[in-house]
């Protein structure tokens, strides 16, 4: 079935997201590859096909290997191509995404905390959140992914 054009419909509410978006890559002052790291880590988890399409090629445009980028999804096990940042990062992103399962633990924020300070800890909770938040939309309006067979 087609889905609506969110963008088209909800022009104010595009603009709104949009906005939220470019705080979260822009005025968090995260590194943009740790940022992009996050999207990916969190368009996966929701199974967002446009999301994780766009956010492998940021990776590689900011320089990240393909080797690494495919094993993002098993990053604990290939814990030694990340580095301590990227996997507090990502072990946080996992917590925030599954919130409704995790609770947002006290040892998994504890850990996050320890990783990146307050300040950046809640930059990088508004950059999961934001993410979070366009994947609901596109996964909910089908966005389709740029990728040709």
């Amino acid at each position: 079935m087609k889905r609506a054009n969110w963008f088209q419909v909800s022009q104010e509410g595009a603009k709104a997201l949009g906005a939220l978006h470019h705080y979260a890559t822009t005025g968090t002052g995260l590194e943009p590859g740790l940022i992009h790291l996050v999207f990916l880590r969190t368009s996966q988890l929701n199974g967002c096909a446009h999301c994780i399409d766009v956010h492998t090629r940021d990776l590689i445009e900011h320089g990240m290997s393909v080797d690494k980028i495919v094993l993002v999804p098993v990053w604990e096990e290939a814990a030694y191509l990340f580095s301590d940042q990227e996997r507090a990062a990502l072990a946080w992103t996992e917590e925030v995404t599954r919130v409704s399962e995790t609770h947002a633990s006290d040892a998994a924020y504890a850990a996050a905390l320890e990783a990146f300070g307050e300040q950046a800890l809640v930059e990088l909770t508004i950059v999961i959140a934001t993410m979070n938040a366009i994947n609901r939309m596109g996964i909910s309006f089908r966005l389709k992914p740029r990728a040709r067979a």
